[in-house]
């Protein structure tokens, strides 16, 4: 397979990291190759302004590379989980909802990315997925060099076969229940230019 990661655990060669970067270039999405973990919290941090408007979903990787804490740090940006959290779930859903669809800057990481630079995104609200697709303004996506895969299907047996099995055991060990594919986005082009960036890691960091 020409050094990409078929186990879904094994980062892909440098070879592979670096067309998969021209791929997305192609399709209007900035590709950045970065070494390590350090290197892709400082590339996520330094395209965010002071003060800025951030969402970000659940993510082991955001939570990994160290972008988590520092989104949480009161007064440093404007963090929508640190306001919705305060919200009543209750009364206030409308505006929770509304707040979170359309953010100044969406962070997140994806299932699978093709070898041919298609973003391919899972979840089971999908709360991300809207943010993902058009309503974050900008979109940082950090990707760790284990997530490319051949194809397609491929990207769909990443998901089926080792994505949903660890998000289920960690959302059963957390609240009592398994989790299941509720959405998934195909990403095979952006239609406005600089909206899209993805940190590409040749270490292999997030699920």
């Amino acid at each position: 397979m020409g050094g990409l990661a078929v186990s879904f655990r094994e980062p892909a060669s440098r070879e592979v990291v670096e067309r998969v970067a021209v791929r997305l270039g192609e399709r209007n999405i900035e590709a950045i190759v970065v070494e390590d973990l350090t290197q892709a919290r400082s590339a996520v941090l330094a395209r965010l302004p002071a003060g800025a408007e951030v969402h970000a979903g659940k993510s082991k990787t955001l939570e990994e590379i160290g972008v988590t804490p520092e989104l949480a740090v009161e007064g440093k940006y404007s963090y929508l989980r640190n306001i919705y959290l305060k919200m009543d779930r209750k009364t206030q859903m409308r505006e929770i909802r509304k707040l979170i669809a359309a953010p100044d800057f969406m962070l997140g990481s994806v299932s699978a990315l093709t070898q041919d630079g298609i973003l391919v995104a899972a979840s089971a609200t999908a709360s991300q997925l809207g943010p993902y697709a058009a309503g974050g303004e900008k979109l940082i996506l950090v990707v760790g060099s284990q997530k490319i895969v051949p194809d397609l299907d491929s990207a769909f047996a990443r998901i089926r076969e080792y994505v949903l099995p660890w998000e289920d055991s960690r959302v059963r060990a957390t609240i009592g229940i398994g989790s299941f594919v509720g959405k998934i986005l195909i990403v095979e082009r952006e239609w406005v230019a600089g909206r899209v960036t993805v940190v590409l890691v040749h270490q292999p960091v997030g699920i």
